[in-house]
Parts: structure tokens; C-alpha cells; sequence
């Protein structure tokens, strides 16, 4: 019955705070399974932990979370929501902002709603050195619970908008990531050892400041098991260039490749399928 009703004050709220809890790291698996299926990070290590459901994240390890994102896009079945427990934090600077991609979406220009809700983008996990995980996602997705639309791109994993040129990507794709950290649709917290915090991935992205010195530890429990709605069906085919047409097809490189792994899967399926 709590976990319902955090549920919904979280759908209303899309972020949730709970200062002074330093839980174990048992105790924190065992509250992420309320929700969920657990899944620690695919391609990033713990520097300390070995709880294989926790994904923790050191400063002195690199573990800086300084670009807008949501979590693990570059998967078909990206994140529902995640449990974040600042283990340890500075006295001062490394504060966590939140940024709600309802109200980006719905304070875009009807014209440019209308544009957004025909088009896919292209995920994938290069930040993590793995540029062969990638997904397609539509840019406007359908939240399962509310039905609201909302943006569905980032700066972090999101590669390129599938529908339109290279250079036409750049241009709506840079506008859509800066809209989207305008500050009247963010929260910012700044952090206290202890603290935990619970948030929407299918609805908001996040942003850790890199304005710190010292050591800042979190550990994280993700749950899973989400296949983003499009608001709409794609309404044009992919723009992709095959190699030689020129040297800025280059540029078209990443998305063939992965329309070439769809295709190869498609007719995998197809072939096992036959009698």
C-alpha cells in the first residue's frame, strides 16, 4: 500500500526527496523492488560496491553526471524510474537539477509539437564507449499512466533525429536539448548525506553540477522494463545516405548501421518463422 501511494504522489510530483534515511545498501534494493525489476548499470562498474543490483557513481572515479539525460535510452526498454542514495557528498556544489519534459514538451510551438510527434531518434551508449547498443525512440512519447506527451531526447545518448539530414538533426535536435534545461521547467537540490531520491526517467531527465571539490558518492537502484509509446507513428522514412555518397554521408554512418542490424534481425526472425 505505501509503494502505491508513493507511486502516485510521484506521478504527480515526478521527483520525491526523503532526507535523513542513510540505508543500507540491502535496504535500498529491497524498497527499488517494490516497483519494479532491479538492473545495474550494463556498462559502467562500481568503484566500490559489489551489490550487482546498485549502480554507484565516485567523483574520484570519474562518475560525473554533467549532461542532461535520462537513463539508459540507448536500451529498447530504457528505465521507469530510479532510487538514488547520496552516500556522500561536498559541503558545497555538486547539486542534482531535474527538468520536466511535460512542460517542455507542451510550452513548444503547435507547429513544432506537430513536427516532433512525426519523428524517431536514434539512442545510443557512445558515452560509454559502446556505440553498438543503440535504439530508436519516438521524440514524443506517451507516459503509461498519465497519457501525457512529452520530450523523449537528450543530450547524453540521443545521436540523431532519423527522419531528417544530418544537418537538419543538428539544428532541431541542439534547439530541443537547450529547451529543455530551460530554467523554468528544472528543480535543483542541493544534496545532504543521507538522502534519498526517487524520480521518473519516462518523464523528466536530470543534470549533476561539476562545480565541486572532494569526494561525492552516490549509489543508485534502476528499475526496468519500459517500452516508450509514440505519441504518433513515424510519418516519413529514415534519411540515411549509403557510403560514397559524398564525404559527409560519414555523418549517416551510425544510423545505417543500425537500420543494416534491423534489417539482418527482421530477416533472422523472418527465415525462423518459415516452416
Amino acid at each position: 500500500m505505501e509503494a502505491e501511494q508513493i507511486l502516485s504522489l510521484l506521478t504527480q510530483h515526478l521527483v520525491l526527496f526523503f532526507p535523513d534515511q542513510s540505508i543500507t545498501p540491502e535496504e535500498h534494493i529491497a524498497f527499488g523492488r517494490h516497483f519494479g525489476q532491479l538492473e545495474g548499470h550494463p556498462n559502467l562498474r562500481n568503484p566500490f560496491s559489489d551489490q550487482s543490483e546498485i549502480f554507484e557513481l565516485a567523483a574520484s572515479s570519474g562518475g560525473i553526471a554533467d549532461e542532461w539525460h535520462s537513463d539508459i535510452t540507448f536500451r529498447s526498454q530504457p528505465s521507469i524510474l530510479a532510487i538514488l542514495h547520496m552516500v556522500k557528498c561536498p559541503e558545497v556544489g555538486g547539486d542534482t537539477m531535474w527538468t520536466n519534459a511535460y512542460k517542455a514538451y507542451d510550452e513548444l510551438s503547435p507547429p513544432l509539437q506537430e513536427l516532433c510527434e512525426g519523428l524517431t531518434a536514434l539512442h545510443d551508449a557512445t558515452p560509454h564507449g559502446k556505440p553498438e547498443e543503440m535504439t530508436i525512440h519516438p521524440v514524443v512519447r506517451i507516459h503509461p499512466v498519465t497519457k501525457r506527451k512529452s520530450l523523449f531526447v537528450n543530450e547524453h545518448f540521443t545521436r540523431r533525429i532519423v527522419e531528417l539530414s544530418h544537418e537538419e538533426s543538428e539544428l532541431l535536435l541542439g534547439h530541443l536539448t537547450r529547451w529543455m534545461s530551460s530554467p523554468r521547467f528544472t528543480v535543483r537540490r542541493r544534496w545532504s548525506e543521507g538522502t534519498v531520491a526517487m524520480w521518473d526517467n519516462r518523464c523528466t531527465q536530470h543534470f549533476v553540477l561539476n562545480d565541486f571539490e572532494g569526494e561525492r558518492i552516490i549509489q543508485r537502484v534502476t528499475v526496468m522494463g519500459d517500452i516508450p509509446e509514440a505519441a504518433s507513428p513515424p510519418r516519413w522514412a529514415p534519411y540515411a545516405r549509403i557510403r560514397g555518397g559524398g564525404a559527409t554521408s560519414r555523418f549517416d554512418f551510425q544510423l545505417n548501421r543500425f537500420l543494416g542490424q534491423q534489417a539482418k534481425s527482421l530477416e533472422s526472425n523472418r527465415k525462423s518463422d518459415d516452416p
